[in-house]
């Protein structure tokens, strides 16, 4: 009996340390599909990935969703490879024949948001049991949509936002109508450039440098005592079209690409954000020594911009997400969804700041509370939570820090004093922005799983064995609510 016990316990031990290899399933069923009807998954599946890569949706995203795809038509294995404007999809075909491997190249990325709420519903209805000639023409109709609002629609709500984040900061009225026309201004010189078909990166540059004239301008009348301009304080004006022209960026879809391990992805969006904030600071910079050379020189602030009433800002803040999410094409769901969330994520800095915390923590937390809360309300609505979030963030961006840095920079004139402070507010602008990429981020790391956890315990409430009248018992049971988009293997 000991040796039997023994020899016993030896074998448990030896199999908890090695595989043994005749355990594992040597075989497995492989569904035969003709080449042609490869060929048209694989196509659906690039064309898809295609289409969300180009309208803002995350690498991770965009492979998880061409895979879904191919797996619902029975191919096993395939492999989908996502570096910043290319998709490949290839079905190596268990090395059994010649691999089918079919590559796209995206031409262009505006994001729309409706357009990317839309493919993520297809890709649901595909694993759904979609029959693959209707999904190609779903396909083909999501992806000829326009774009949800006409462009007037969407410079207004550019001059929205610009004006939001003057009423954040406390503008009077005529600030804010001067904020008003300057925001006009920098839309309308950048959709004529885009008509044109020039480089965003000089589009922000011709954008920042109209805004900084307009900006000069205002003090320059201010100063000479002209009665509408007297109390008008310039930094707030060029404040907000600083936020409007980073308004645009991609940066939670940056971040959430290198955090996932797309590094050629996040690279080339990261070097693309650089080089458009780029334009942004050699814009106003250009603009302040034009000025600075005709003697029309601004004096820099010593301290940051104070903020405006606590309604003020919640007011700006709201009205900030909303003109986000319009200009992002996102539907009447969304934009009330990032609405509230613009509340949340200013709430969350608020409160981090009055507890003793310097800008980039606040701003940090703000954008988590906001990130996760917003990951489980697109869980449950259905909507793509890098809409609501991005949204939300734009409220904490550090437009009032960037000017100050770069007026600091410019009036300096050589002093190491001047420069070393200038030098240390634009790092702060830019430790805040990093940290808001950070928080919105992991807010979304944390909330999808937290949201598809709390879907399961609906799910098995749901589940649990109800009486019947005539007293035996009855299962009923009901399918998940869904997926969001971030669960897409």
């Amino acid at each position: 009996m000991a040796l039997r016990r023994g020899r016993w316990m030896i074998e448990t031990v030896r199999r908890a340390i090695h595989s043994d290899a005749s355990d594992r399933t040597l075989t497995e069923a492989i569904p035969v599909i003709d080449d042609s009807t490869v060929v048209r998954v694989i196509d659906l599946a690039m064309r898809v990935a295609e289409v969300m890569l180009s309208v803002g949706a995350s690498a991770k995203e965009v492979v998880l969703a061409a895979l879904r795809i191919t797996r619902a038509y029975g191919l096993a294995s395939v492999h989908v490879d996502v570096t910043f404007n290319s998709v490949t999809v290839s079905d190596h075909r268990h090395g059994e024949d010649w691999p089918i491997t079919l590559m796209r190249v995206v031409r262009s990325a505006v994001p729309d948001h409706t357009k990317l709420q839309a493919l993520q519903t297809l890709v649901r209805d595909i694993e759904a049991g979609l029959d693959l000639g209707e999904a190609r023409a779903r396909f083909r109709e999501i992806r000829r949509r326009p774009f949800r609002y006409r462009p007037t629609v969407v410079m207004l709500a550019q001059t929205m936002l610009a004006v939001g984040v003057g009423l954040m900061f406390g503008a009077s009225p005529a600030i804010l109508a001067v904020t008003f026309v300057a925001a006009l201004a920098v839309a309308l010189t950048q959709a004529g450039l885009a008509r044109l078909q020039v480089p965003l990166f000089f589009s922000q540059i011709a954008g920042a440098l109209v805004l900084t004239v307009l900006t000069v301008i205002t003090a320059m009348l201010a100063a000479a005592g002209v009665p509408p301009f007297v109390d008008v304080r310039a930094s707030i004006v060029v404040s907000s079209g600083i936020v409007l022209m980073l308004a645009g960026l991609a940066v939670v879809g940056a971040a959430q690409d290198a955090i996932d391990g797309f590094s050629l992805t996040a690279g080339g969006r990261i070097l693309e954000l650089t080089v458009q904030t780029l334009g942004v600071v050699l814009g106003i910079v250009v603009g302040l020594e034009l000025a600075r050379a005709l003697g029309i020189g601004m004096e820099p602030p010593s301290e940051a911009l104070p903020l405006g009433t606590l309604p003020g800002q919640f007011a700006g803040a709201v009205i900030v997400a909303i003109a986000v999410a319009v200009f992002n094409g996102a539907g009447l769901g969304v934009v009330v969804v990032s609405a509230l969330l613009g509340v949340i994520a200013w709430a969350g800095f608020a409160v981090a700041s009055a507890a003793g915390l310097a800008q980039a923590p606040a701003s940090f937390a703000g954008a988590l509370v906001a990130s996760i809360i917003g990951a489980m309300v697109a869980s449950r609505l259905h909507v793509p939570s890098v809409a609501v979030t991005t949204a939300a963030i734009v409220p904490l961006v550090p437009g009032s820090v960037v000017f100050r840095g770069l007026l600091g920079l410019v009036e300096a004139a050589g002093e190491t004093d001047e420069m070393l402070f200038a030098a240390s507010t634009l790092t702060t602008a830019g430790m805040v922005g990093v940290a808001l990429a950070a928080g919105a981020t992991l807010g979304l790391f944390v909330g999808s799983p937290l949201a598809r956890t709390l879907g399961d315990l609906r799910v098995g409430r749901r589940m649990q064995p109800r009486p019947t009248a005539g007293g035996s018992r009855l299962i009923v049971t009901t399918p998940p609510a869904g997926r969001d988009e971030r669960e897409l293997a």
